[in-house]
């Protein structure tokens, strides 16, 4: 145990380091501490792109469905790499090309400033729910590991990660991304790689997984397998392309990085899809009893596998390693929620409302950024601790209650909003209420037991949850969507001001405006690649300590062979710094 603390100890050191080698970097305007000035490179942005659909519930609640559903616990993720398929395609550099600080400002721009508020006061409590959820699946595990009581593992947790997320805005936020990034690769793959050597290979997985590896149990119709599936890839489609979530976009340095960031995200979308559910997929064989080990959460214990699988076939120091990934997926989520609801609240609210007439500087706007994000904080943490005394209702089916049933709405105008042009000024908000009343009648109409009765089937437990997360999605797909179209039958140009008309008409110049990074630049590419250079080669230097914990031959070796790749990573990021970066008007020259 003292092992495993030193490890996390370590890395909290390391979270601390990163945010105040970026604190500077920061403090010179809101835009700097909110989307970090828009000057990021891809790499980073990708990272933090990736590492925001990444939280702990993929350790806990998504772990616990593939422990117990084989191969369709992949569905959620196959749709996040195939969204950011098409967000490399289409919409990355889009969203980057708004030339916004935040996503409301956006939605003012598009849709005027009624809507502005209206997504500013949906966004903001959606958000803290989701980041509710995401601190509550990391305090299952450290609670675990610790034998911690729940509600003092929130707290203590959830201050730790408001403060480290307070100090360097969204440079901090984004590099420690990256850094945690990395984290989450090396625990991963270590884990898949002993979870196929320990079960025989892939083969055996499927050969021998305790019921049909594709479909699961209590799933009797195929059918209601490949619908779930295909929804969920609907759904990811739009959670990830819409205007809500664009901020991560907004932080690249130009056009062409944002794409690149979106393939980046994609690509390790695509590998992850697999290796995150490899050691979940062979405990289901190796320990088919490990829910029982923790008996103590209620109907939540299968969502502490990946904790079982790594302390009865993993080398010493794993653990320590497994939950300091489960905060890095855990702060990334939270911090990224909590610096974007900063944001917005000063550009969409405290600047245009409460100050309006009296715009605050720069430094006043900072401050009350911060504020805003301390009492964020607080709420999520409370959030989480209410969730916590839900036993009987499993993870994965909390987070995806919450996504579809509460944000879906939000969701359909912000993503079609981005090409269907000509639309009254109150469809956005009229197709959020209409999408409410549409999750009404999902909850309490259109269920599975409704479908049931009328086909005369009794469905199992399993398939009555699938279908309604099924029928969730294609609702809104099908009626939430077509009504924000068919507002456009009601569109009347006469009704928008000469005002208004100028800046829809330069949204939509803006998005397809390539956004170009001035000479300015190149320091700022200069100093993300040394800094992250340096704090990546101190990570591998701690992973490379980890070789002295008294293992098995093959766990010094794993140890060494994570550290050489992280160390490899920093050397390299390092020396590239060192290069002299071509300068914009040269690249424009080439181009």
């Amino acid at each position: 145990m003292n092992t495993e603390i030193m490890v996390i100890g370590g890395y909290f050191m390391l979270m601390i380091f990163i945010s105040l080698a970026f604190k500077k970097m920061a403090s010179n305007s809101s835009s700097d501490y909110f989307r970090g000035g828009g000057r990021m490179l891809w790499w980073m942005v990708g990272a933090t792109a990736f590492m925001t659909q990444f939280s702990a519930w993929t350790f806990t609640g998504a772990a616990g469905k593939g422990f117990n559903d084989g191969f369709m616990a992949t569905a959620v993720f196959f749709g996040n790499t195939l969204a950011y398929g098409v967000s490399y395609l289409y919409f990355a550099k889009r969203f980057r090309q708004t030339r916004v600080d935040t996503p409301t400002q956006a939605v003012r721009n598009r849709f005027g400033t009624t809507n502005e508020q209206f997504f500013t006061w949906a966004i903001i409590p959606l958000s803290v729910l989701n980041a509710g959820v995401w601190l509550n699946g990391l305090s299952i595990f450290v609670g675990a590991v610790f034998g911690f009581d729940m509600t003092t593992t929130i707290w203590i947790t959830g201050l730790a990660v408001l403060a480290i997320s307070l100090l360097s805005g969204a440079w901090g936020v984004v590099a420690s991304d990256f850094v945690q990034t990395l984290v989450v690769a090396i625990i991963s793959i270590a884990c898949a790689v002993v979870a196929l050597i320990k079960v025989g290979g892939p083969g055996e997985i499927v050969a021998n997984f305790p019921s049909d590896f594709m479909m699961g149990p209590d799933m009797n119709y195929g059918l209601i397998f490949v619908g779930t599936f295909l929804f969920f890839v609907v759904k990811q489609l739009q959670s990830i392309n819409n205007m809500q979530d664009s901020y991560r976009f907004l932080n690249a340095k130009d056009s062409k990085n944002a794409s690149k960031a979106a393939l980046m995200a994609m690509g390790l979308m695509a590998v992850g899809s697999i290796i995150w559910f490899i050691p979940p997929w062979a405990s289901a064989i190796l320990y088919p009893e490990a829910a029982t080990q923790y008996a103590s959460l209620g109907n939540k214990a299968s969502d502490a596998v990946y904790l079982v699988f790594a302390e009865n076939a993993m080398p010493l120091g794993t653990v320590g390693l497994l939950v300091a990934g489960l905060f890095a997926a855990t702060m990334s989520s939270m911090d990224s929620a909590l610096n974007r609801n900063s944001g917005i609240f000063v550009r969409s609210f405290w600047t245009p409302v409460i100050c309006k007439n009296k715009p605050g500087s720069e430094k006043s706007q900072l401050r009350v950024g911060q504020i805003v994000c301390v009492a964020n904080g607080i709420v999520v943490i409370m959030m989480a601790q209410l969730f916590s005394s839900l036993k009987e209702l499993s993870l994965f089916d909390l987070m995806m209650t919450v996504s579809t049933l509460a944000q879906s709405p939000i969701l359909v105008p912000l993503f079609m909003g981005m090409f269907i042009k000509k639309t009254p000024k109150w469809a956005a908000w009229a197709t959020v209420v209409f999408g409410m009343f549409v999750s009404w009648l999902c909850i309490n109409v259109f269920t599975p037991q409704a479908l049931g009765q009328l086909l005369g089937i009794e469905f199992t437990g399993r398939e009555i949850g699938e279908l309604r997360t099924m029928i969730t999605i294609a609702a809104h797909l099908f009626l939430t969507a077509s009504f924000f179209w068919a507002t456009t039958l009601f569109y009347k140009e006469e009704s928008f001001t000469a005002e208004e008309k100028a800046e829809i008409n330069t949204f939509f110049e803006n998005v397809e405006t390539e956004c170009v990074a001035d000479d300015s630049q190149d320091e700022f590419d200069k100093m993300q690649r040394e800094k992250l250079g340096t704090i990546t080669m101190m990570m591998g230097v701690g992973l490379l300590a980890m070789v002295l914990v008294p293992n098995p031959l093959w766990g010094r070796a794993l140890f060494l062979g994570c550290s050489g790749i992280i160390l490899l990573t920093g050397y390299l990021l390092k020396k590239s710094a060192q290069s002299k970066p071509e300068s914009t008007a040269e690249l424009a020259a080439q181009n």
